[in-house]
Parts: structure tokens; sequence; C-alpha cells
């Protein structure tokens, strides 16, 4: 796997996925809960929406707006399995690891803070 500050350029490059960013609601949602709060809600959502073997709606269970995370999630190219092979050659059919959990998560969580500090600039 790329360490993510690799990650995060190779997708910067790609026009669909630098098109995502957080909104002042999310931002303001953030702030509210605390990052801590949000990376446990990335695991939590992860868990139950990308982590399985098997996914019914896999490539439509991430809504494109409601949750930082999701935002998170298509600009990272971590809203689905078919994009998780693609970018990340994690193969779809079995369950993610506990390590492939966590570099995702990292690189969501590493992605929200960097559209953080571009407003606070």
């Amino acid at each position: 796997m790329k360490n993510i500050k690799e990650m995060l350029y190779s997708l910067s490059k790609s026009k669909f996925r630098s098109s995502f960013h957080l909104k002042t609601k999310d931002k303001e949602y953030i702030q509210q809960k605390g990052i801590d709060v949000i990376e446990s809600h990335a695991y939590d959502l992860l868990k139950k929406r990308l982590a399985p073997a098997y996914i019914p709606n896999d490539g439509r269970q991430t809504p494109m707006k409601g949750h930082p995370v999701f935002i998170g999630q298509h600009a990272t190219a971590t809203c689905c399995r078919n994009c998780l092979y693609k970018w990340y050659h994690i193969p779809k059919g079995r369950k993610l690891t506990k390590e492939e959990l966590d570099y995702i998560v990292s690189i969501i969580m590493a992605w929200i803070k960097k559209e953080l500090e571009i407003t606070e600039k």
C-alpha cells in the first residue's frame, strides 16, 4: 500500500476525486464533535458499509452528502469495493483486514484534516 501522502497526491490528480470538498456545514460539524469522534464515526461507518466481504448495494452504499466521512470516502476513492480495488488493489469478495481498515480510515482522516487546513489559512 502506498503511503498516505503519495496516495493523496495521486487522488488530487483525478478530476473527479479532486472535485470533492467539505462544505461549511461539514466543517462546523467536525469542530462541534471533534476530530476523534469523526474518526470513530469513520470506523463505525466503514465496518458496516465497506468492510464486509459481500455488500448488496456495492457502488451505491456511500451517500454523496450527510457526513464528512462520506465526502472523504468519495474524495479518497474508498467509497466502494470497486474503487478500493481500482485505486488500492484491495480485492473484493473478502472481508477487509484490520490493517486495511486502519489504512483506509487513516487516508480519509488525512484528507479531512487537509480540508480543514485549507480554510484555516
